[in-house]
């Protein structure tokens, strides 16, 4: 076991989670083995390479998150050191997938337009209708149920008046994104 003190923690943390970003599958193995060497918990490299599948690699690979939650699951059954295969597997998943952070930069976005407030009630349309006597209140009224039309899509405003118009999610043209995309412009299409 190496001597690590706080500053060194952070620092090869640091240098994890940017090979992470980089897909720098080798240099990320070695800064996992160095912490795994120094002591580190193994549950917080897990953390960083859950959080990285969303943060860095997000829709062009969603199979990312699975193979870095099934890690982290591994970890908690079967412990270390035969935990280390399956943390390597995720590691490496995340550095060899094509990159996005449209995932954090539009959950990032609405989220400071959440903060702003000023928010009215939610349209009519889109309000509840689970409960008996919602017709006299029109909730629900207006909305046009997606499943109903072709291609299970149908032109219909969901987002708050506040923000109508803004869009949060712009999908890359990496991995699985381009297929978003390209599902995207073709509902934008359809515009009247």
């Amino acid at each position: 076991m190496m001597r690590c003190d706080e500053s060194l923690y952070y620092d090869m943390l640091s240098a994890f989670c940017k090979s992470l970003r980089g897909s720098d599958s080798d240099a990320a193995l070695a800064w996992f083995a160095r912490l795994i060497y120094a002591g580190v918990d193994p549950r917080i490299i897990c953390r960083r390479v859950i959080a990285h599948a969303s943060e860095d690699v997000g829709q062009a690979n969603p199979m990312v998150m699975l193979q870095a939650q099934a890690a982290a699951a591994d970890l908690e059954f079967v412990g270390m050191p035969e935990a280390r295969l399956p943390i390597a597997q995720a590691i490496i998943a995340v550095c060899e997938s094509p990159k996005s952070n449209a995932v954090c930069a539009a959950v990032d976005a609405a989220m400071a337009d959440a903060e702003k407030g000023g928010y009215g009630p939610v349209p009519v349309h889109l309000r509840d209708t689970h409960y008996a006597g919602h017709e006299r209140l029109g909730s629900g009224e207006g909305y046009l149920y997606p499943h109903d039309f072709p291609g299970h899509w149908v032109r219909q405003e969901y987002m708050p008046p506040e923000v109508r118009g803004k869009q949060y999610y712009r999908p890359s043209e990496m991995g699985h994104e381009a297929t978003i995309l390209k599902n995207h412009q073709a509902r934008e299409a359809k515009k009247p």
